[in-house]
């Protein structure tokens, strides 16, 4: 097929960028098309600077081109991001800011048992080990688990006074600052609280503690979608969301639902990305061995679909278990595959977090009301 600007448009409109939904001719994707000899110029306008999207896009218009059109053109595409621009809601309310703390972060999970506390303590070590400054707020009312990830199960915050007014100092291991409701409460004793006292507990640990200066807050919060991620979204301007999921359908279905509601229209936390946990297993008698227990790239294939960023995935290995066991999160050791796996992880949470604070407005905090005993957020 001859090199001519009709012939490839013919098939560029085989290609659809994804979350489209259109092929990229029809959808105003490709902005012009030109042709020199055995040259190609494309040109294109994406709404996302999610920078697998636009890889993802380039590379799917140079293999298009030299399948349909001519194996040897040499091909150059241009991209151009120009993200739509979102009407401001006059009923959304700015947060309040947390002094000296520049990025919240909150890892979710809408499945319960799928990792996300040992992907927040992880993630935590990691950061602070490429010298950020970082601090966990252990959102999980009802099943506490940092304390114990990070050996202060038995340690309790103690009171400082700041400028006048007594503060919570949080706990501090490994250079991690800490706070949880696990300080508060005794090993065998259930939480049993309705939303308003979760709530009331957590805005105590929120702004009632002198948290100091940190690049990055991180929130475990509960799995699934409920009050407590309301209440936190209604109290905080959270920077972004990172989902947590095992590869399995079960999970991958709870999962999708939590990104569905960072992305609702009232609450609009833009979600930095997925992370695979326990994506397979490797005996360690057959190191060159990968076995998919739950399913191969579950997560991976979520993320495409859902147009966010793919953050990376940690195998199944036992001692990944036995580190968040004895309170020694697995990411301290060096120069292990753990610690590799986890440092991509954090650095692609670190480049998302970047691209989202140049590329968006600040988020803002959403404006709930209880309504027939329901949680209701306002247009």
């Amino acid at each position: 097929m001859s090199i001519s600007k009709q012939n490839i448009l013919k098939a560029l409109e085989t290609i659809t960028v994804s979350g489209e939904g259109k092929n990229m001719v029809d959808s105003g994707a490709v902005q012009n098309v030109l042709t020199f000899a055995d040259e190609v110029v494309v040109d294109l306008k994406l709404t996302t600077p999610a920078l697998h999207i636009k890889k993802r896009a380039e590379a799917d218009v140079i293999k298009t081109i030299h399948e349909k059109v001519d194996a040897n053109a040499k091909v150059q595409v241009n991209i151009k991001v120009e993200a739509p621009q979102k009407p401001q809601n006059p009923n959304l309310i700015k947060g309040k800011p947390i002094k000296g703390i520049q990025n919240i972060v909150a890892v979710a999970s809408g499945k319960g048992g799928v990792g996300k506390s040992t992907v927040t303590a992880n993630l935590a070590v990691t950061l602070s080990k490429m010298g950020f400054k970082v601090g966990i707020l252990d959102a999980d009312i009802y099943g506490p688990s940092i304390p114990i990830m990070f050996d202060v199960a038995m340690e309790k915050p103690l009171s400082v006074n700041v400028e006048g007014k007594s503060k919570m100092k949080p706990v501090e291991n490994y250079g991690i600052k800490i706070l949880s409701i696990g300080f508060f409460t005794q090993p065998d004793q259930a939480v049993i609280w309705r939303g308003p006292m979760a709530a009331k507990a957590l805005n105590q640990l929120i702004f009632d503690a002198d948290w100091g200066e940190l690049d990055f807050m991180l929130l475990d919060l509960p799995p699934g979608t409920g009050d407590i991620h309301l209440s936190i979204m209604q109290s905080l301007p959270i920077t972004g969301a990172v989902v947590v999921s095992t590869p399995q359908n079960v999970a991958l279905a709870d999962a999708r639902k939590g990104v569905a509601m960072f992305r609702q229209e009232n609450i609009d936390v833009p979600v930095l990305g997925i992370v695979e946990n326990m994506a397979y297993f490797t005996p360690a008698e057959l190191p060159n061995n990968k076995y998919y227990i739950f399913g191969k790239e579950g997560a991976k294939h979520l993320a495409e679909d859902l147009n966010v960023p793919f953050l990376g995935e940690v195998p199944l290995v036992q001692s990944i278990r036995e580190a968040g066991d004895v309170g020694r999160p697995a990411a301290l050791q060096s120069a292990t595959p753990i610690e590799e796996a986890f440092e991509a992880i954090t650095r692609n949470v670190v480049e998302e977090t970047v691209r989202r604070n140049e590329n968006l407005p600040p988020t803002v905090a959403i404006k709930i009301t209880t309504m027939a005993g329901c949680s209701a957020v306002k247009k």
